[in-house]
């Protein structure tokens, strides 16, 4: 016997988050902190997703999905724009399931949904950084034709460091 949850696909409500779904998305990303061995790194607060997911310019978007009412899945994503193309697209910055939903394609239809939204707004692509050692993610992605780009690295600088590099006045020629 498994611990697993047999849903239909019919059981499976996916909805965009609202503001009062806070707590749990922040939930949610602190599991997926301790999945990926980096809950540590996670400062963020309920408050912090109030403040900037939502409102009059949220920085970012959710898809929430239930499965009979029940929380089971998450996906945060934000609008980018390729220059090289000309067109946007999606960024997913998290994806998360709950463990005993796993297996029930609510990942997928979580990432399907967002890309049919871009595509809706002219979007042509989705983008997304998986962790370096997360091995089960990236056979996932491979599976749904998400491919590793070999010619692009992810380059990142922050806290004190990115204070002083913002802070520092511009050189003048």
């Amino acid at each position: 016997m498994t611990d697993k949850v047999q849903t239909k696909t019919s059981d499976i409500v996916i909805r965009p988050g609202r503001i009062d779904d806070a707590e749990t998305i922040h939930a949610a990303l602190l599991k997926l902190g301790v999945h990926i061995g980096a809950h540590q790194e996670i400062t963020s607060t309920s408050d912090d997703l109030r403040r900037y997911g939502f409102g009059d310019k949220p920085a970012f978007s959710t898809l929430i999905a239930e499965v009979g009412g029940e929380f089971a899945g998450l996906c945060l994503y934000f609008p980018i724009f390729s220059t090289w193309m000309g067109r946007p697209g999606v960024y997913v910055q998290d994806l998360y399931v709950e463990d005993r939903f796993r297996g029930r394609k609510i990942g997928e239809r979580l990432l399907r949904r967002v890309a049919a939204e871009c595509r809706k707004e002219g979007g042509v692509y989705l983008r997304l950084s998986v962790d370096t050692d997360n091995e089960g993610a990236k056979a996932f992605y491979e599976r749904l034709g998400i491919a590793w780009s070999s010619y692009e690295q992810t380059q990142k600088i922050i806290g004190d460091a990115f204070f002083a590099f913002a802070d520092a006045p511009e050189e003048q020629e």
